[in-house]
């Protein structure tokens, strides 16, 4: 309808849109929300996924430029400022935005309307445990994970999307529907249960298909910058493969 038809939205078959996801470290100090916006407004995204905020409990922060975060924490009292999750919204995607939900330290969503009215855009933002968690906290996170996957509707566009810390590799061998061979690396054992989630969940792993150089494909890179990883990834619902158009790293992105 013509009323429909002004209503904001994030996802438009006319136009490109932009979304991220960062490892920023930490966003408990003075000034780094700042800096994070600034380097969001530099690469025209409008929605920004952040791992490792360190910020406690859950709910939302505008900054003086006008960008919003919404985030999720650690819930209990006194906890240490480790881990948490959040996602920075441009003031496009704050209108396009239906709810969230902070799930946990590790795990937060958010519905956007897009320009279909019937199809809607939910996107799931993780911070997944290291290759050394025990197999305790792994199973923690991918149960939690498989819960609101097993609560998408067929209509919503599911865009999985964090710090996995995982590393896929180059050879899909069997999992060919979920991957594809420009991926970094070798596999490793996260990197294992990463694609048998994908795999039975229907989600393409957005940054094996596309090619790239190395450089833009590692999301890590050691202190002596001579190991490069690629752990952050960005995935999609196979039935929506073809809107994904690209996934490559932004290596100039500098948040201190």
């Amino acid at each position: 309808s013509r009323k429909e038809s002004t209503l904001p939205k994030l996802l438009s078959s006319k136009t490109i849109t932009r979304v991220g996801t960062w490892n920023v470290r930490t966003v408990y100090e003075g000034g780094k929300a700042t800096v994070i916006a600034r380097e969001m407004r530099n690469y025209d995204l409008q929605v920004l996924g952040l791992c490792e905020t360190r910020w406690l409990k859950a709910g939302q922060s505008r900054l003086i430029s006008g960008e919003v975060i919404l985030y999720s924490g650690h819930m209990e009292e006194n906890a240490y400022h480790t881990e948490g999750v959040g996602l920075m919204l441009s003031k496009e995607a704050q209108k396009a935005l239906i709810n969230w939900e902070p799930i946990s330290s590790r795990i937060i969503t958010a519905q956007f309307k897009t320009s279909h009215r019937r199809i809607k855009l939910k996107i799931v933002q993780c911070y997944a445990p290291t290759n050394d968690a025990t197999g305790e906290v792994k199973e923690v996170f991918y149960d939690s994970l498989q819960t609101i996957l097993d609560q998408r509707k067929e209509r919503e566009i599911i865009l999985l999307m964090g710090n996995f810390n995982v590393k896929i590799g180059s050879n899909n061998t069997g999992y060919e529907e979920i991957m594809g061979r420009h991926g970094l690396g070798h596999m490793n054992e996260n990197g294992e249960l990463f694609v048998d989630f994908c795999a039975d969940n229907r989600v393409v792993i957005g940054g094996s298909i596309f090619p790239h150089k190395d450089v833009h494909k590692a999301t890590w890179v050691s202190a002596d910058h001579v190991i490069e990883n690629q752990i952050d990834h960005i995935g999609i619902g196979t039935r929506f493969r073809r809107s994904l158009m690209d996934v490559r790293v932004k290596r100039g992105a500098d948040a201190a």
